[in-house]
């Protein structure tokens, strides 16, 4: 198993879920928060000039998906938070060692 993290403009969460559900994700998790600003676009910045400086506003993707799905998925991330100015985002990708379910317990190793 891996976890996608990808940190995107804002604009194009709507198109990149879309696109990820048509992809057959059923789940994820979707996070507004900041991102300093090395990733963030300074045109979209509707903050103090201090706080401007730092951070920018960004959504968070979180995704937990099959070893053989991550590329494809991280494909459609790209393709669709692409717009060629600087603060298009990041996307991590890193492997899972275990989940468990809270309500039985239950552990899967991977």
């Amino acid at each position: 198993m891996k976890e996608i993290k990808a940190y995107i403009r804002r604009e194009k969460t709507d198109i990149i879920i879309k696109k990820l559900e048509e992809a057959g994700i059923k789940g994820m998790t979707i996070i507004d928060v900041y991102a300093l600003r090395e990733w963030a676009d300074r045109k979209s910045y509707s903050y103090s000039v201090e706080f401007v400086e730092k951070y920018s506003k960004v959504m968070k993707l979180e995704i937990v998906c099959e070893d053989n799905n991550v590329d494809k998925l991280a494909d459609i991330i790209a393709q669709y938070g692409y717009t060629g100015n600087a603060g298009d985002g990041m996307i991590f990708i890193s492997s899972i060692e275990k989940s468990i379910k809270i309500k039985t317990k239950e552990i899967n190793t991977v």
